[in-house]
């Protein structure tokens, strides 16, 4: 199936391009025609599938529906739309729509008509628990359930007949006008399980690989992972453990997250969707203590069982905050043209576009079989195995170079993709020496050169496995075998000046000589800094936190987004 082997990028049109917060549904925007400047970008990332949306017409944020069938007026029309995914599927990448089937908005055309004829209205069951002998903030004259406590969103009976078969044609439109290939069904966890095992019904002959995706935030995915349900859900476990495991080293959250998934379905797995950040949370870039772990977070997102997917933006390690009443912060413009040579400028851009390549070229991490081979709070080791071939994963969050090893490894030739280090294991055992708060990717060599995808040239060099003659290997304990030689002086060097300079400090070019890091440290007049004033604002950050390393300070200054920065340097508490 397609989706085994789907790398997703996510897109929240309407924030994303810039649409107005209100919809006066006077005037058609061609705004969605942007995205084709973004087709070859999200190509080269690796990504061979789209999750964009909401799409159709509504009043604000797209979730309070007004018409299904209608393009958004301020994205476009029908034909925008259509464009755009025939342009996706002839670069060869698959797209999928939200569908807000749980409830409406207050101008869908059944509700308006509950409105205007109350209790005569032959759409009053198409609402759930409508009553008229109660009000609302509306002064309806009537009350009826709603989504999350808003009343702004009209929570739909998917267990009247009329109703199912109006969203069972809705999602025949789609495919009949759009080509879409599958559906991210919004608030899955509160969905009917009837009006779901209806929708996989229509999904297994409506369009060969259709793919049914829900929003759940917590319970046993099982639950709606299922034959007869979803084809998968989305990994809410998971994505909070990659954070909070690397901000309180502790890898063991993650690895006994994957054993909970794993055994939902007795080892089966579930194929879930993996994600670091959506439209609903902060930015990964702004919720881990320090940004050098955007590194192992995303090898792990990538290589650990399920569907790997990147929020729009967090290619380029922008930030983001939930604000008190608005999500604006996590749904922001972008514009192309700023960001149209960060994949060859930005080295997170570049990382990530090797990871994409890798997991299409290399199918043993789409398919291959999880097994944990070593663990500690801050260094965790597994494989991905397929009946011909391994897969090695290691990482490593601690702020230090670090050993790791483990043994029942399938022997043969491999070559490190991050490095283009080649080893051989003899007798199943590894040692690896891991680089601070980052990782490795161990391939086997013949699988490599069988991959589908080219990778980036990376230079090889030989290393040497350690064979062991013992018969059980137990994890190497090496914390206090490596030396602190990646961090960086932050002693009393001051320039002629008497200054205590950024230069100094962290060894940065002269660029930043007259840059006083002290000075800096009492400025919050984030918007009026420069670019080199704003790296130096988050470094003075992260030093308060603990020592600051090369790989930080790397991260820091690849980033040259003004206000990409100024979000970053506001999010430390």
């Amino acid at each position: 199936m397609w989706y085994e082997e789907a790398v997703f990028y996510h897109i929240y049109p309407l924030g994303m391009l810039g649409a107005p917060k209100v919809n006066d549904y006077t005037t058609v925007e061609h705004r969605l025609r942007e995205l084709d400047d973004w087709i070859g970008h999200i190509k080269e990332m690796g990504f061979n599938a789209i999750y964009i949306g909401p799409l159709f017409e509504s009043v604000g944020h797209g979730y309070e529906t007004t018409d299904y069938r209608k393009l958004d007026s301020r994205l476009g029309d029908n034909d925008d739309l259509k464009a755009f995914v025939k342009n996706c599927h002839d670069n060869g990448i698959r797209v999928i729509f939200d569908g807000v089937f749980n409830h409406t908005g207050r101008d869908f055309f059944a509700f308006r008509d509950l409105k205007a004829n109350r209790e005569n209205s032959r759409y009053r069951d198409w609402f759930c628990n409508v009553n008229f002998y109660g009000n609302n903030e509306y002064n309806d004259g009537f009350s009826y359930d709603n989504w999350g406590g808003y009343n702004l969103l009209v929570k739909l009976n998917q267990r009247n007949p009329e109703v199912k078969d109006y969203i069972l044609d809705v999602v025949r439109f789609w495919v009949s006008e759009f080509d879409v290939d599958g559906i991210r069904l919004d608030a899955a966890d509160v969905l009917d399980f009837d009006f779901m095992k209806s929708l996989r019904a229509l999904a297994d002959v409506v369009k060969p690989e259709f793919w049914l995706m829900g929003e759940v935030i917590h319970g046993d995915y099982s639950r709606w992972v299922n034959d007869s349900t979803l084809h998968s859900v989305t990994n809410y476990t998971l994505h909070k453990a990659l954070y909070s495991g690397h901000n309180e080293h502790n890898y063991f959250e993650i690895a006994h997250t994957i054993k909970r998934l794993q055994d939902m379905t007795g080892g089966r797995g579930l194929n879930l969707y993996n994600f670091t950040d959506n439209h609903d949370v902060e930015r990964i870039a702004s919720k881990i203590n320090n940004k050098a772990h955007l590194y192992p977070v995303h090898i792990l997102e990538y290589t650990l069982p399920g569907v790997p997917s990147v929020y729009y933006g967090s290619e380029f390690a922008i930030e983001g905050r939930k604000e008190k009443y608005s999500d604006d912060s996590l749904r922001p413009r972008l514009r192309y043209e700023d960001y149209k040579d960060a994949i060859r400028d930005n080295e997170f851009t570049a990382f990530l576009s090797l990871l994409g390549k890798l997991r299409l070229g290399i199918k043993s991490l789409s398919y291959g079989d999880y097994r944990e081979v070593s663990l500690t709070n801050r260094q965790y080791m597994y494989t991905r195995n397929t009946s011909e071939y391994t897969d090695i994963i290691a990482v490593n969050n601690d702020e230090n170079a670090s050993e790791v090893c483990g043994s029942g490894i399938r022997d043969g030739e491999y070559i490190e993709v991050l490095s283009g280090q080649t080893m051989t294991v003899n007798g199943g055992f590894v040692k690896l020496s891991i680089p601070a708060c980052y990782g490795q990717i161990w391939v086997m060599k013949a699988e490599y050169d069988n991959r589908s995808v080219e990778l980036p040239k990376i230079e090889k060099s030989e290393t040497k496995a350690e064979p062991s003659d013992e018969t059980a290997i137990k994890p190497c304990n090496c914390e206090n075998t490596v030396s602190r030689e990646n961090e960086i002086n932050t002693g009393n060097a001051v320039n002629e000046a008497g200054i205590l300079s950024a230069v100094s400090k962290y060894g940065l070019d002269d660029r930043y000589a007259s840059i006083d890091p002290d000075a800096i440290n009492n400025r919050s007049d984030y918007e009026n800094m420069s670019i080199e004033e704003l790296q130096v604002a988050i470094l003075e950050k992260m030093a308060k936190n603990g020592p600051v390393n090369e790989q930080m300070i790397k991260t820091v200054m690849d980033n040259v987004y003004h206000d990409s920065l100024c979000n970053w340097v506001k999010s430390f508490r």
